[in-house]
């Protein structure tokens, strides 16, 4: 298998690309959209992903960007149809929101290609801020690769891209609360520069058990997602209304409560009341705790231990938060639950949930994964991640839990490998299944009546000017 090879020089991606695209006006002109979507997209992103010259990342960025808003697959928001589901308009689904942390623009194919089949219209593409560091993504890396599947498999219809859990560090914020809410806040504002129309805002971190009250306990949570949101409603385009999720539980510790719930959100819209004015719209949707943990809890023998997911406290969390006009709960951690648990999600009207470390195994554990690859990576984890070894860990469990920071190390091969496309058929066929138990087919129809995906352009890079004007 062929792989594109990363263009040098912005001269170099114009001559790439010439006879598919050419600018006009400033504008990017697609000549031969066939072309575009099967050759010119790949040529572009690995140029954006793999690109030692930052004029050439930004022009391809650009190029996909601007391909985006003329093929049919814009960036959008979800809240609007997240506000319909608060007024009881629609129900019976839960939108899939899955991490993709590697062979980005693959898994953005196959989750195309899996949702087209059944006219699904409600899935997430999003991407932690942790995510970030040890995949080597940056937003606009990252949404560039995904709107960039999305133009090779043809998709027509807004792309929902989502910044998951921009969290507080509990142990930074003590030490410098200033600091740490300034880098959430530089985050945020770096997502939806670069077009993310939806971000989770994780302040659950900073709940408190030990106050005496559950307004205590909750209060600096809530404060700081107010803060955030208003931020939000503030730097976003008049034309865009982000979608905000806010989160009371924070993931592995306690199951979340009714009290909890309350709490946080009537702290929550006061603050931002306060901080935005009366009737700004707030969040959308509130992840809650229910009995997951990121990534499941690794066993010697290489499984993961059995979850024992509280489906009843979800159901009545979820009915909390539609009583103040939201979507629902939203789920964490659940992408390494057994299969027969996922018809459960929309039975209970969970309005999301998460879905990562689940994709990252079945890469890693495909059969038709390469085994000198695989070791290569194992020895680069006992190389340098052994400080995140606890002492009741074996070899297997430690492995387990640190080998997604190979990741962004390992991300040129991941996205190259010669198996690549059985494993990515194999992850598509599991996307279909996860869209089948969520109950998301047919949803396109809710995305249509409900969301506007606006046509939103962005400043022509300089570089590509000047290599536009050269060439006449």
């Amino acid at each position: 298998m062929s792989y594109p090879t990363p263009c040098g020089s912005v001269s170099e991606l114009m001559a790439a690309l010439d006879g598919i695209t050419h600018i006009h006006d400033g504008r990017l002109v697609i000549d031969d959209e066939p072309s575009f979507r099967a050759a010119g997209v790949r040529t572009a992103v690995w140029s954006a992903t793999f690109s030692a010259e930052k004029d050439v990342i930004d022009a391809a960025r650009w190029i996909i960007w601007e391909a985006s808003q003329q093929l049919g697959a814009r960036s959008a928001s979800i809240h609007d149809l997240y506000m319909a589901r608060g007024r009881g308009e629609i129900h019976g689904f839960t939108v899939p929101a899955c991490n993709l942390r590697t062979q980005v623009f693959d898994m953005a194919v196959a989750m195309c290609r899996a949702a087209q089949a059944t006219d699904v219209g409600t899935m997430i593409f999003e991407l932690a801020r942790s995510e970030q560091e040890y995949t080597y993504q940056r937003p606009g890396e990252y949404i560039t690769s995904v709107l960039a599947g999305c133009i090779a498999a043809g998709w027509q219809g807004p792309v929902f891209v989502q910044g998951d859990h921009y969290q507080f560090n509990a142990a930074k914020y003590k030490a410098d609360a200033e600091a740490t809410t300034e880098a959430i806040r530089k985050g945020t504002r770096e997502a939806l520069t670069v077009g993310y129309g939806n971000i989770d805002v994780d302040s659950s971190t900073l709940v408190d058990l030990a106050q005496p009250t559950v307004d205590e306990q909750q209060r600096t949570n809530y404060q700081r997602a107010a803060e955030i949101s208003a931020l939000i409603r503030e730097f976003q385009t008049p034309d865009l209304m982000i979608s905000i999720g806010g989160e009371i539980g924070e993931v592995g510790k306690q199951n979340s409560t009714e009290e909890e719930l309350r709490t946080y959100l009537d702290g929550y819209y006061r603050e931002l009341e306060q901080r935005a004015g009366r009737g700004v719209p707030g969040i959308s949707k509130v992840s809650v705790q229910t009995g997951t943990s990121h990534g499941g809890v690794p066993l010697p023998d290489g499984g993961v231990a059995e979850v024992k997911l509280d489906f009843g406290t979800l159901e009545r969390l979820g009915e909390v938060a539609r009583s103040y006009g939201l979507a629902g709960a939203v789920q964490h951690g659940a992408s390494t639950l057994p299969d027969e648990l996922f018809h459960r999600f929309p039975g209970v009207e969970t309005a999301e949930i998460h879905l990562a470390t689940g994709f990252q195994n079945a890469l890693y554990d495909h059969p038709a994964f390469p085994a000198d690859l695989l070791h290569e990576i194992e020895a680069w984890c006992f190389s340098n991640t052994l400080d995140e070894r606890k002492p009741s860990d074996d070899d297997i469990q430690f492995i387990y839990k640190t080998r997604k920071k190979a990741l962004g190390p390992f991300k040129r091969q991941l996205w190259e490998l010669s198996t690549k496309d059985e494993i990515i058929a194999d992850q598509e066929k599991k996307l279909r299944f996860l869209f089948d138990q969520l109950k998301v087919g047919g949803t396109k129809e809710y995305v249509a009546r409900y969301v506007v995906a606006p046509d939103r352009h962005q400043p022509l890079p300089a570089a590509l000017t000047a290599a536009a004007a050269a060439k006449g």
